[in-house]
């Protein structure tokens, strides 16, 4: 996995093409990238202006927005058609055009990724024709989202100009990628990183870092990939597969490990395999000589679409999961969905609940694909990775809104702690943590529908009958890293998809109500 490099020269068999909202700063973004590179900078909307010898704005009020975009298509779609190469800005209604989304087929297409409330403070009153009323900016903002991110090869938010600076390489290195691979542009306050998704990037030059990889992988996974990532690897630490194994005691033995191997601060680690080796290998990373940087390749749903993401690393110990750990965000994250054809079937399906937690929180399309029966793809694990990303942009240490991510697992980590993570996978016990967390709620009708859901994929919707000792669940979430001294534990509500609400209150009584209800009958359709 060769490091990545500021490119000398822009691809010259191909477009990078901005698209995106209005206010996201397309334009700004093309031109910067064209004076550094000294190529051609294309802005749709100033070649429209032009061809119509008036103002946009005049443009669309005098045409309408039928002609507008007819002329938008013509010029718009020629341009894209012809070119080579070069820096295109387009305007946020182009891609209503089917001749220009099947244009920038040919091309690497940008989306500068804005909130709406940011394209708002950015757009109204400078005389845009469609930023006048707040609430249909709103609405426009939503029916175009998933038009933008569909187009998408790759997706970098617009909270800063000089984003796309530090993404520029990963964007690049898509042009050699395998076909369908996707980049995904991760913020933090402690540092940026490319995401990659697609098929067979396992051993692919996608690693932004230099120095000797480490590999550290399981006794199930290892045998299987470790081979396809190529020589430029040190060495292989292999752990036991398992929940059971993420502790203490296996963190001291790859420190070690690494230490008798010498490896330095100058090299990295790479973590393959799911969510425990992820976890482990991350807080091997963060602690090991004072920390060292990590490339995730998470090889199950549960880490491919969540436990890669974001910086937490931990072990378990004897009384509560994760309660030994560090922030430490990855220097990448390579995603192989192709991994996930050798995933065992009950893996495959514990893992859809974490999809599921994410499609409730997002709201939106991603919900909509969820509930439709959707099964997890490529597309579907970017935009859960996109959801995710997105809050810990807002959040990176859990002060507040990236508790919304905790939806279902204060329940769900409790019933692991008590059964020893020896009866359920992590996303089965996910599942009825969100059961809980819908019933304490009141989303009775939500909570239903999740359930089916679940059943579909063969997961426990309840518990069996005196298998789980009860009392110890409810006093098991009185542990769960959310608590602050003096105050009880936080849940995660959920006001319907999309609208989760962090840092709820509730009462033992409800609690216990929604905990025993786990374990009576019920039928998932009822």
């Amino acid at each position: 996995m060769a490091p990545l490099s500021q490119p000398e020269r822009l691809p010259e068999d191909r477009a990078l093409v901005f698209v995106g909202f209005m206010g996201a700063g397309k334009t700004t973004a093309a031109r910067r990238l064209a004076k550094r590179f000294g190529t051609e900078v294309h802005d749709a909307d100033a070649t429209i202006a032009e061809q119509a010898g008036m103002p946009i704005d005049r443009c669309f009020a005098e045409l309408g927005e039928s002609g507008f975009r007819e002329l938008e298509e013509r010029l718009v779609g020629e341009a894209l058609e012809r070119a080579s190469s070069g820096v295109f800005s387009l305007g946020g209604g182009a891609l209503h055009s089917p001749r220009i989304r099947a244009a920038l087929r040919r091309h690497t297409t940008i989306l500068l990724d804005v909130d709406v409330n940011t394209a708002w403070e950015r757009a109204a009153g400078r005389g845009r024709p469609l930023a006048r009323d707040p609430q249909e900016f709103r609405d426009l903002y939503i029916r175009r989202r998933p038009m933008y991110m569909a187009a998408a090869d790759a997706v970098v938010p617009a909270d800063r100009r000089d984003r796309i600076d530090d993404a520029l390489p990963s964007i690049v290195a898509l042009r050699d990628a395998p076909a369908g691979t996707r980049l995904l542009w991760a913020t933090s306050d402690s540092g940026d990183y490319p995401v990659f998704v697609g098929r067979g990037l396992l051993g692919t030059a996608l690693s932004p870092v230099q120095g000797n990889g480490y590999l550290v992988t399981d006794d199930q996974v290892g045998p299987r990939y470790a081979g396809q990532l190529g020589d430029g690897l040190a060495t292989t630490i292999t752990i036991p597969a398992g929940e059971t194994h993420k502790t203490l005691q296996t963190a001291e033995t790859v420190w070690i490990g690494l230490g008798e191997q010498g490896m330095t601060q100058s090299d990295h680690l790479v973590a393959l395999g799911g969510g425990v080796v992820g976890d482990l290998a991350g807080f091997v990373a963060a602690t090991y000589q004072r920390g060292v940087p990590i490339v995730q390749i998470p090889t199950t749903i549960v880490s491919q679409v969540d436990s890669a993401y974001g910086g937490k690393t931990g072990v378990d110990l004897p009384s509560a999961k994760n309660y030994v750990g560090a922030y430490h965000q990855p220097s990448s994250v390579v995603v192989d969905v192709d991994t996930l054809a050798t995933l065992p079937r009950e893996e495959a399906a514990a893992g859809y609940a974490e999809v599921v937690k994410t499609a409730l929180i997002a709201g939106g399309h991603l919900w909509e694909r969820v509930r439709s029966g959707d099964a997890p793809d490529a597309d579907m694990i970017f935009e859960c990775a996109r959801t995710k990303l997105a809050v810990v942009a807002m959040d990176e240490r859990d002060g507040g809104v990236r508790q919304v991510l905790n939806l279902g697992h204060t329940v769900g980590h409790a019933i692991e702690t008590v059964t020893r993570y020896a009866m359920f996978r992590h996303g089965e016990a996910v599942g009825l943590g969100l059961l809980a967390a819908l019933r304490l709620s009141g989303q009775d009708a939500l909570r239903d529908e999740v359930a089916t859901l679940l059943a579909a994929q063969g997961l426990p919707t309840q518990l069996v009958p005196g298998a789980v000792d009860l009392d110890a669940v409810v006093a098991a979430t009185a542990r769960d890293k959310k608590r602050r001294s003096g105050q009880p534990v936080p849940f995660v509500l959920l006001d319907g998809p999309g609208a989760a609400r962090p840092g709820c209150q509730i009462g033992d009584a409800d609690l216990r109500a929604a905990v025993v209800e786990l374990e009576q009958a019920r039928s998932a359709t009822a």
